[in-house]
């Protein structure tokens, strides 16, 4: 649904958003969990506009950038990414407070903000591209994604889709896609209600969709 919107709209404003300077912005290496008083989690959970707005919402978050990772091509644009032939997926590289939030406590978030049993997409968006992952910056991390994944299986009930593995490359997105949610809450609003999110969500999780997200 959203691929189709965007990709039609981009087909009609490349040059527009060049000389704007809405182009990918510069890649960023992957770093380590800890940068002084800050940490960083990189997650994927299809649509990287509600990922950015679900934790935008997380008391102890500091920043969300919208993004691409996990996939083989240098500086990919959104048009790559939505071709499926990169490997890249939608993600967002979020910096929090860890004296406010921990990595086991934005994993709990991440999980009941995603549908982890679901191998080909999110929601109404389909492909590789929109498939969950958490992307992690050290073993610490590694260790605890993987450890809460099971939690999450024994939970459900269910085989957990939702790839674990080490960051690589973390290419920020185009301009125009960072904080959707507030510069055009119209769009974003129409998209997550169409998409049935939200819905989804309450279905699989029932009385925990959405823990932890204050809105």
């Amino acid at each position: 649904m959203r691929k189709v919107l965007i990709v039609a709209a981009l087909a009609a404003g490349t040059a527009f958003l060049a000389l704007a300077g809405y182009m990918p912005m510069t890649r960023v290496e992957a770093q380590s969990a800890s940068t002084g008083d800050t940490q960083t989690a990189i997650f994927a959970g299809g649509c990287f506009w509600c990922v950015e707005s679900d934790f935008d919402h997380v008391p102890g978050v500091l920043e969300t950038i919208s993004g691409y990772t996990g996939g083989h091509l240098e500086n990919p644009t959104y048009r790559d990414v939505v071709s499926e032939t990169t490997g890249h997926r939608e993600a967002v590289k979020i910096t929090y407070d860890p004296a406010k939030i921990d990595y086991d406590a934005m994993l709990d978030v991440f999980w009941r903000s995603v549908d982890p049993t679901d191998a080909d997409g999110q929601f109404c968006d389909r492909g590789e591209s929109y498939t969950t992952a958490i992307y992690t910056l050290d073993a610490e991390q590694q260790a605890q994604a993987e450890a809460s994944s099971a939690k999450v299986a024994d939970q459900l009930g269910q085989k957990i889709a939702t790839l674990i593995e080490p960051a690589e490359q973390f290419y920020p997105a185009e301009q125009y896609h960072q904080d959707y949610h507030n510069k055009n809450p119209v769009r974003y609003n129409f998209y997550r209600l169409g998409c049935r999110r939200d819905k989804r969500l309450e279905a699989l999780w029932g009385e925990d969709a959405h823990r932890g997200i204050v809105k």
